[in-house]
């Protein structure tokens, strides 16, 4: 992860900036467990420092405009970053498996989403939406 330039990121859209942010807090949170068996809790706090980075970054960028599934990733996200707060104090495995299974399927939802072609009826029926909206807030 640390080999990504500037030039490459900024070429990325943000589904698949999005991507790499997952990618990178479950390598952390990898590289953090394999720290802790080892009793390198200097090594652990770094990732799992990064990965609480990485988190808050994840819940910044949401589109809260998008409706409910921003709010629940924001909740899930805080109760992710709560996990492994939690896990970085006590130096517990436990809760950053349930992390790491969480993110690893999120990540997965995410990437088959990328790959899935857009569906053009749902950008249609928002921007109706977001019309009519308009519309009734002038009047009143």
């Amino acid at each position: 992860m640390s080999g990504l330039t500037e030039e490459f990121i900024h070429r990325k859209s943000s589904q698949e900036i999005t991507s790499l942010l997952y990618e990178a807090a479950i390598h952390n949170i990898n590289e953090a467990i394999a720290a802790i068996q080892m009793k390198n809790y200097m090594e652990a706090n770094r990732n799992l420092q990064k990965t609480n980075d990485i988190l808050y970054r994840l819940g910044a960028g949401l589109n809260y405009e998008a409706g409910i599934i921003s709010d629940q990733l924001d909740a899930l996200y805080n109760y992710l970053a709560e996990q492994v707060i939690e896990a970085n104090l006590k130096k517990q495995i436990e809760p950053l498996k349930l992390a790491l299974e969480i993110l690893t399927n999120l990540a997965g939802a995410w990437n088959q989403g990328i790959k899935a072609k857009p569906d053009t009826r749902f950008k249609t029926i928002r921007q109706k939406t977001n019309i009519y909206e308009q519309h009734v807030m002038q009047e009143s």
